[in-house]
């Protein structure tokens, strides 16, 4: 009987720790969306050093003695020190305030751009796919034209078309850059209409709009999300190329892709000037392609309840 008991206790055991290690509390699509970023190193360092740069370009020039334009001609082309952490210019600007000024046009660019590139192709290719019919083949016929010209070149015309600055940049990028969104939402949206629940919407009578916000939009909106994280390091890197060959921001203002441009004629004898502006904006693109790497992990339903 002893013998029995201790049987029975053992199993009784093993079932406690089994149920105790497939239960977990509730968490709802965002809440689970988080639990497993974190859990993903490369994404979530990726986040932090998205976040640092962004607190830095926000607050770094504020505590500065010095200004983005203030110049210092007896530190001309001087390295890092204690009076300029990250040295100075040709024209002895100092390069800490600078680099972080910049920061705030890159990343404000690339960030705008995306968001309005997201916003629009999502509610061009949700219409489309939604409806279909005369409309979808119009734009989708449109799409197929602007998608066969190279971006870049299209990107470039209206730059020369519109000028220099950032408000003229914001639209050259968004003129082609919702293209991408606009046919992945169409497919998913396509897709979804066809589900049960959407049907089942429909055969009870409610209106598309209902439909769409509260059956369409959820279901596509984590997708749109990571597309927004992976497109903000192109649409950086298209600034920076831009303002590299004259035709994005024009001085006095400065991005990283200006302070790459001046810092280049002094590769050779000053290589700080290019490298800094260089490093940050290489750390910044990997650091975005892992956090969206990370968030089209952490928001894929298929991933749901499997770890």
């Amino acid at each position: 009987m002893a013998e029995l008991n201790k049987d029975m206790f053992v199993i009784k055991g093993k079932n406690t720790m089994k149920m105790e290690s497939i239960s977990r509390p509730s968490l709802s699509f965002w809440q689970d969306a988080w639990r497993r970023l974190r859990k993903n190193r490369a994404a979530f360092v990726g986040l932090c050093i998205i976040v640092l740069y962004a607190l830095l370009a926000v607050f770094a020039p504020m505590f500065s003695k010095y200004g983005f334009s203030d110049m210092d001609t007896a530190a001309m082309h001087a390295g890092p020190s204690a009076a300029h952490w990250l040295g100075c210019d040709a024209t002895g600007r100092d390069q800490w305030v600078r680099i972080w000024m910049g920061a705030r046009t890159s990343l404000a660019i690339g960030l705008f751009s995306a968001f309005i590139n997201m916003c629009v192709g999502a509610v061009i290719g949700g219409l489309c796919g939604y409806y279909g019919g005369k409309l979808d083949m119009i734009m989708m016929r449109v799409v197929d034209i602007l998608y066969g010209i190279p971006s870049l070149i299209i990107t470039i015309l209206v730059m020369l078309v519109l000028g220099k600055g950032v408000a003229p940049l914001i639209i050259a990028l968004c003129v082609v850059g919702w293209i991408g969104t606009c046919r992945f939402v169409r497919g998913e949206v396509y897709r979804l209409k066809e589900q049960d629940f959407v049907m089942a919407a429909k055969v009870l009578g409610i209106p598309d709009f209902i439909i769409i916000i509260r059956h369409i939009i959820p279901n596509i909106l984590g997708m749109l999300v990571t597309n927004l994280c992976m497109a903000i390091p192109g649409a950086i890197f298209q600034e920076a190329f831009l303002s590299y060959i004259g035709l994005g921001i024009a001085p006095p203002n400065c991005s990283w892709g200006v302070l790459a441009k001046e810092g280049i004629q002094y590769l050779r004898i000053h290589p700080h000037e290019i490298i800094i502006p260089a490093f940050f904006i290489c750390t910044t693109m990997l650091a975005l392609n892992l956090l969206g790497d990370g968030m089209r992990d952490a928001v894929d339903p298929k991933l749901r309840g499997t770890e």
